[in-house]
């Protein structure tokens, strides 16, 4: 028997988080199919242009209270536009965020996977793991995710399947908000890596993903600098690793074995 997923939202102090940039094409569908199972939603207009705000606005019933947009000018990043929406989450008496990008790439039908998982799984970071090997999957996404599980398995010793996914569900009550969060794409790196080095377990739930033709995508990613700025990001954690994590692992090792 399917569940009631509007109770469980409610019960279970669960929002959903979109942050958008500039997504006018895809984000009406996107929030009319999350609304399939919860009205508990939490937009973020990172410093779009009127048309995506419009499209926002065309998704909603006009008195429908539960929902809130955030919006702001100029556009800021995707980690800024994260960290306002879990502080407006906290505000509201959320407990949990799961956080879906508002390209049309996630599939809001694979929330109840994700909201299973929760339930099985409380209080763990849930990662939604997308294909990898698909045949419409971008050869540079492949790369640079394969790139990115060897990082993260180096920093906090656990091997995930997808650690540049989006499509995520974050206890709030896990996320210290004085974490030197960057504002753009690689904040999500940081919040599995910080996430992992306090110690909260880290879930993968297997997702699909869409990626449209080519001439139709709509990406704000620059593979040169984005990559870059990954790149020095994973070089500051593992150094942060070397002198924080590790010896933290060590004495909670030790201090198991005399308990």
């Amino acid at each position: 028997m399917s569940r009631d997923w509007r109770s469980v939202f409610e019960a279970e102090k669960v929002c959903v988080v979109v942050p958008t940039y500039n997504n006018e094409r895809t984000i009406t569908d996107v929030l009319r199919r999350i609304q399939a199972y919860t009205n508990q939603i939490i937009v973020v207009n990172d410093g779009s242009t009127q048309e995506t705000m419009k499209a926002i606005v065309a998704a909603f019933d006009e008195e429908d209270d539960t929902r809130l947009i955030v919006s702001y000018f100029p556009n800021r990043g995707k980690g800024y536009a994260l960290k306002i929406g879990f502080l407006q989450a906290v505000e509201r008496g959320y407990r949990y965020a799961i956080t879906i990008d508002s390209d049309g790439q996630h599939f809001p039908e694979d929330i109840p996977q994700i909201m299973e998982c929760f339930l099985q799984h409380r209080d763990a970071l849930i990662v939604g793991a997308r294909n990898l090997t698909a045949d419409n999957m971008p050869s540079q996404n492949t790369f640079a995710n394969k790139f990115s599980n060897f990082w993260f398995h180096l920093q906090t010793g656990i091997r995930l399947e997808d650690t540049q996914s989006g499509y995520r569900l974050y206890p709030l009550e896990r996320i210290n908000f004085r974490w030197p969060i960057t504002p753009r794409y690689e904040a999500e790196l940081e919040l599995l890596v910080f996430s992992a080095w306090r110690g909260t377990p880290v879930v993968s739930v297997p997702v699909r993903v869409y990626y449209p033709p080519e001439s139709e995508r709509v990406s704000h990613f620059r593979p040169f600098w984005d990559f870059f700025r990954i790149s020095v990001l994973n070089s500051v954690l593992t150094f942060g690793a070397l002198l924080y994590y590790l010896p933290v692992r060590l004495i909670r090792a030790i201090r198991s074995c005399f308990r």
